[in-house]
């Protein structure tokens, strides 16, 4: 999406609490991988780019390391932590090891606020080296308990030590306002009648006219979600819902959510297939390889249900943005949390196109959504 904020991923434990945090603020983010190319940056249109905090140290040769000047040509920039100190290394600063660590609640003393701030207050800092030099042309704004620069500022550039995204922080969100909508000039446009309108557009650019949509429900928020926001943007004649009873629902959670379905109008079939999972999951105990048995065996069941409905060339899934985040190890230096059995495609065999709506949705917004598209709040709760 353009116009919205990048986050470059150099490691940190909070950069999806960050993409959270803006979003809240109701203006879209997106985590990539620190080495994202610029082209596919500027593809974006960001109308700022922050570059998270990290364990590594910006004096070690192999830690995360870019270009971060030719970003700022692209919008303003915001670093924390880590991404402070790259960005005082690369325009001419110091960066060095501190003699002592700064962990935890720390007290920030502002020498000139940024917006109406008291004069001090307490920030959540987790870093091992220091900015010794600001850059030339930078201004300390505040310092630390150790009296090193805490938030610095430069032509287009703006620095914490700390993170502003963490509850632990005093006015954090404050401070995030200050870069997002007064340095960055962005607007409050990331809101539910928005993303519905948005994800109605997708929806019909992507499935030509004309074409069947296989809509996998769980008896979950998402994929009611997922199957709501379909209908709505193709019909219901093109849109075939399937509810599995899996053997794993809660005693008639399987009549009852069918019955919901229908009220919701959704254009859809329950399909039996207790024998198929608990089979193939007895003696199984590893958590890692039944996530892995569960997917394979939901597959396995679409396909022998497709060969009934006739022609069908998509299969839609209510894969979320965290869905995506911890099963693939592609945002920067972050690990694999744990696999979903919803992300990495689709088997060849198949021989269809996927539809994820909600792809870069977080749960909040996936129910923020769903009240805009009329399902009831106990569902969604």
């Amino acid at each position: 999406m353009k116009n919205g904020f990048v986050i470059l991923d150099f490691g940190s434990q909070f950069t999806q609490l960050f993409a959270r945090r803006l979003r809240e603020l109701n203006v879209f983010s997106e985590l990539l991988p620190y080495d994202t190319p610029l082209e596919e940056i500027r593809k974006r249109e960001p109308k700022g780019i922050i570059l998270s905090g990290g364990p590594s140290s910006v004096k070690d040769s192999e830690s995360p390391l870019r270009d971060v000047k030719e970003l700022a040509e692209l919008a303003p920039i915001l670093g924390v932590c880590y991404g402070m100190q790259l960005i005082a290394s690369q325009f001419g600063g110091v960066v060095e090891a501190a003699q002592q660590r700064e962990y935890g609640d720390t007290q920030l003393k502002w020498v000139n606020p940024l917006t109406n701030l008291p004069k001090t207050h307490k920030v959540w800092m987790s870093h091992g080296d220091v900015v010794k030099v600001p850059p030339p042309g930078f201004e300390v704004l505040a310092s630390s308990e150790s009296n090193h620069p805490a938030v610095m500022s430069g032509p287009g550039v703006l620095a914490f030590q700390f993170h502003p995204e963490v509850a632990h922080t005093e006015h954090g969100l404050d401070l995030l306002k200050h870069f997002i909508f007064d340095l960055c000039q962005a607007e409050a446009n990331w809101k539910p009648q928005q993303i519905a309108e948005q994800l109605i557009e997708d929806i019909k650019n992507k499935v030509p006219e004309g074409e069947k949509v296989l809509c996998a429900l769980s008896g979950g928020v998402d994929s009611t979600v997922v199957g709501t926001l379909l209908t709505k943007a193709l019909g219901a004649d093109r849109v075939h819902c399937a509810f599995v009873d899996t053997g794993l629902l809660r005693k008639g959670e399987f009549e009852e959510v069918l019955g919901i379905y229908k009220e919701l109008n959704l254009n859809v079939v329950g399909l039996k297939e207790k024998t198929t999972f608990l089979s193939q999951l007895n003696g199984v105990s590893d958590p890692e390889a039944k996530r892995k048995i569960i997917g394979h065996a939901f597959i396995d069941v679409f396909k022998k249900h497709i060969s009934t409905l006739g022609e069908v060339k998509w299969l839609a899934q209510g894969t979320l943005y965290p869905d995506v985040i911890e099963s693939v190890s592609v945002r920067g230096q972050s690990v694999t949390i744990k696999s979903h059995h919803n992300v990495g495609g689709l088997p060849k065999d198949l021989n269809l196109g996927l539809v994820e709506p909600l792809r870069e949705l977080f749960k909040d917004e996936v129910r923020e959504l769903g009240k805009e598209l009329g399902i009831p709040r106990q569902f969604l709760w």
